[in-house]
């Protein structure tokens, strides 16, 4: 399968990290999002019934990274993944990464983040 939903920049502020820091405030995190699923039958009949919704994604996306509360982006990264294959039973697979924009180390570094595929 060749198609995809490509999801770039999303956005969130969420509580993550093991820090205390980090574990008192949120902080900006930016994700991208790989989604693989056909999207044939939506593109023929201009149907968004045919496809996955790229706003619940979104959505979805947030509110794991918001309520979830992890310390790990590990862990973050793989719950949103679980989630978003839970949302659609097309979505054969999907490639999340998540980074921290202001992450907490000395070095000068423009974000640090991890990125993981789960496939159905």
């Amino acid at each position: 399968m060749k198609d995809v939903i490509v999801l770039r920049k999303l956005r969130v502020d969420a509580i993550v990290g093991v820090l205390d820091k980090e574990r008192r405030r949120p902080q900006p995190l930016a994700f991208d999002l790989d989604v693989h699923r056909s999207f044939r039958e939506a593109a023929k009949d201009d149907d968004l019934n045919e496809t996955t919704n790229y706003a619940a994604i979104l959505t979805l996306t947030a509110r794991v990274a918001v309520e979830g509360r992890f310390l790990l982006l590990e862990t973050l990264a793989t719950r949103v993944g679980e989630h978003i294959l839970a949302l659609d039973p097309a979505i054969k697979s999907v490639t999340v990464g998540v980074r921290k924009l202001q992450p907490p180390v000395k070095e000068d570094v423009a974000s640090v983040g991890v990125r993981t595929t789960l496939t159905r």
